[in-house]
């Protein structure tokens, strides 16, 4: 048992003519004795010269039957114009599509009147600015003051640092 599993190890190699020696006379006293291993190796050789035969050069592949391709070709495209009126149909009848979607148009007008029907806030009044003086040699200080309204903005100007 043990010598066949070496055997069928190197039986590859054996029949490759690679083995040396004592390995090779194992080997071929074992085949003699050991149907088992023998038809493996038949097996292998078989294998060998079904590989060579396919691979010589004298050998030719058949020719590929393109005469099917196009056609059929033709027919998927013939075929999905068939069938892409009815995609596009089907996608309209889902309710939840057209739920939505109408959602989101109503939405968007909304947004949209909304946004321009506001207008922005208007001063009726005059706007005072006055400048004033700091103790930081490159900074002044600008107000902002409407007199209707109790809003006042400061801006400080050359603080960057």
């Amino acid at each position: 048992m043990l010598t066949c599993l070496r055997v069928r190890g190197r039986l590859g190699a054996y029949l490759d003519g690679a083995l040396e020696g004592a390995q090779a006379e194992v080997a071929a006293r074992h085949l003699g004795g050991c149907a088992r291993c023998r038809r493996e190796a038949d097996g292998l050789r078989r294998t060998r010269a079904l590989l060579q035969r396919s691979l010589s050069p004298t050998a030719s592949a058949p020719e590929p039957d393109w005469t099917g391709f196009w056609p059929g070709i033709v027919r998927g495209i013939e075929g999905a114009r068939r069938e892409a009126p009815v995609a596009t149909a089907r996608i309209w009848l889902r309710p939840r599509w057209v739920f939505g979607g109408a959602l989101m148009a109503a939405f968007l007008v909304s947004m949209t009147l909304w946004q321009t029907t506001q207008a922005p806030p208007a001063f009726d009044g005059p706007v005072i600015v006055r400048a004033a003086n700091t103790d930081h040699p490159q900074a002044s200080v600008m107000v902002y003051q409407t007199p209707d309204r109790d809003m006042t903005v400061v801006w400080v100007f050359g603080l960057d640092d």
